[in-house]
């Protein structure tokens, strides 16, 4: 990539002023006050007046190098990794760092709750696995490290951000602590008659309710349900805690079981919860929920009786329709074939069967739908669309929905293919998605560990997090802003309030490390440790003198 030339078609872009830019965008409605107030606030595009994440920055070239490389003017601290002790009953953070969302503590930009995904565990924290085969000790500890974090963090005086150990708040959730259910599988016999279920593992990405709560996502469950002899149908699921309530713990069947990445939240027209979901599986499908019930912002967290109740989705590209996942339309779609209709006799096995039921009335398959974001400026909808090599998808791209008079609860869409990977983007294998308030969409690569600069792969190194505006004279262009250490992605990109701070996760660095004395990857490079830790950073910029 030619980052000169993308340097001086962002600097046009960024000059004109974001409001400017979005209403530019095709299909783009009236810009809301979030917008204008972001806009007048431009000047921080210009030079480092002030040191907010998503202002200016230079571009930087791919690396192969063992480190998180950021942009001149930008530094990181790394505030927990994996194994450091984060409260005072000594629980541990976990491996896998994935998902990240920041919870102000009375409102402050600089102290708050920070909740983090741990999607799985490797050599650095089990040990190596020796004949395919974990004993007792590593299952234990499998489940012990997957799940979530709960951390205290704040910004010191010398704008270092760190974990508060002593927080009454830190914990961790993990594979040994009980859920409730809720919604149509609830009780059902494919559940085993269960109300509760042990645990959350395989953790990877999520998302913020409107009132306030984190859903995570249950992602590739099934090796650690099978290892752990726990019962696969009870995985898969979102789960929601409260980063503020120990106690609150549950999992909505009524939003499907498959391999969920993320979830995006939204409101429709008429106040309904809409919740967007990818399976990140290939060829698998996106969906949505729409709850029956409307949002009340009084209710507060009771708000979250909406996920329990409504309707599940499939997309349908050829036909721009969001088909119902209903038993009576699986067993429409499966008439004269007795055995498949055995297995849905209720809504509760639809939604656990639910990657059957999509296929069978009609949803398509795509190439790995991994994160989704509203677009907060104009209710579009992102998917990372990551590779499918099944069908020469090699590189991914990004997909961008447009709802049928911008409802987000409309069962009508068009999408276009919002930006492709491959060299002439300069990324591949988008994942996680976040928004600034400049509208620009930055992106996280997944590169697999195994194909990391080799053959088609080798011209993009390591993984990267890219900046893409939306709008504009640069929308679609990829600029990198971070590139990973060795066999790592960067997962679970995540702004404070005020954006001054991007928490982003480290994942799996020396993934393939076969010999524990010789590790591909010691990042974060702890002096006197030899061991690659999985954490989350926190990064911001600084001045340059100028």
């Amino acid at each position: 990539m030619n980052t000169n030339i993308d340097r001086k078609t962002f600097l046009s872009y960024v000059g004109k002023g974001a409001a400017a830019l979005a209403v530019a965008s095709t299909g783009l409605g009236t810009l809301d006050s979030k917008v204008n107030a972001a806009s007048s606030s431009a000047s921080h595009l210009f030079g480092f007046k002030t040191n907010k994440v998503s202002g200016y920055f230079e571009p930087i070239s791919p690396s192969k190098e063992d480190k998180l490389i950021l942009p001149q003017g930008f530094k990181y601290d790394v505030i927990a990794a994996m194994d450091d002790v984060i409260n005072p009953a000594g629980e541990k953070f976990g491996d896998g760092s994935d998902y990240n969302a920041f919870f102000p503590l009375e409102g402050s930009n600089v102290r708050g709750l920070l909740v983090n995904n741990h999607e799985y565990t490797g050599v650095f924290s089990i040990g190596l696995i020796k004949d395919g085969k974990m004993t007792a000790d590593q299952v234990q500890k499998n489940l012990y490290y997957q799940g979530m974090s709960v951390i205290e963090i704040y910004r010191d005086e010398n704008g270092t951000w760190r974990m508060d150990t002593k927080s009454k708040h830190a914990r961790r959730i993990n594979g040994f602590t009980k859920f409730e259910l809720t919604g149509p599988a609830r009780g059902t016999a494919a559940l085993g008659g269960a109300t509760t279920a042990q645990g959350t593992f395989a953790n990877c990405s999520g998302g913020v309710t409107l009132w306030n709560t984190a859903l995570s996502c249950e992602e590739n469950y099934a090796d650690t349900a099978e290892v752990s002899k726990l019962p696969s149908t009870h995985y898969g699921w979102v789960v929601e805690i409260d980063p503020f309530d120990k106690t609150y713990l549950k999992k909505h069947t009524a939003l499907g079981r498959f391999n969920h990445e993320n979830t995006a939240m939204g409101l429709a027209a008429d106040g309904r919860v809409v919740v967007y979901m990818g399976d990140d599986v290939k060829d698998a499908c996106v969906y949505k929920f729409i709850s029956k019930g409307k949002f009340d912002k009084s209710k507060g967290r009771s708000n979250s009786a909406l996920l329990e109740s409504g309707t599940l989705y499939v997309a349908n590209l050829k036909t721009g329709k969001w088909i119902p996942i209903t038993l009576d339309g699986v067993l429409k779609a499966a008439e004269g074939k007795a055995d498949i209709q055995a297995k849905f006799k209720t809504q509760g096995d639809v939604v656990t069967l639910c990657q059957e039921a999509s296929l069978l009335v009609g949803g398509t398959p795509t190439d790995r739908p991994e994160d989704i974001e509203i677009s907060p400026f104009d209710n579009t909808v992102f998917i990372a669309h990551t590779n499918n090599d099944n069908h020469g998808n090699i590189h991914g791209h990004i997909t961008r929905i447009f709802e049928a008079n911008n409802d987000l609860g409309a069962l009508d869409f068009d999408f276009e293919i919002f930006a492709a990977g491959g060299r002439q983007s300069g990324f591949s294998s988008p994942d996680n998605l976040v928004f600034d308030s400049d509208g620009d969409l930055w992106v996280v690569t997944d590169i697999s560990s195994t194909s990391q600069n080799k053959g088609v792969y080798k011209s993009f190194m390591n993984n990267g997090l890219f900046v893409i505006p939306t709008s504009g004279p640069s929308k679609g262009i990829a600029l990198q802003f971070a590139s990973a250490p060795v066999e790592s992605e960067m997962t679970g990109p995540f702004f404070t309030p005020d954006e001054q701070t991007l928490f982003l996760s480290i994942q799996h660095p020396g993934e393939e490390t076969k010999d524990l004395q010789k590790p591909t990857s010691r990042w974060p490079h702890r002096s006197g440790d030899p061991k690659a830790r999985a954490a989350v950073v926190a990064i911001s910029g600084f001045k340059l003198g100028k």
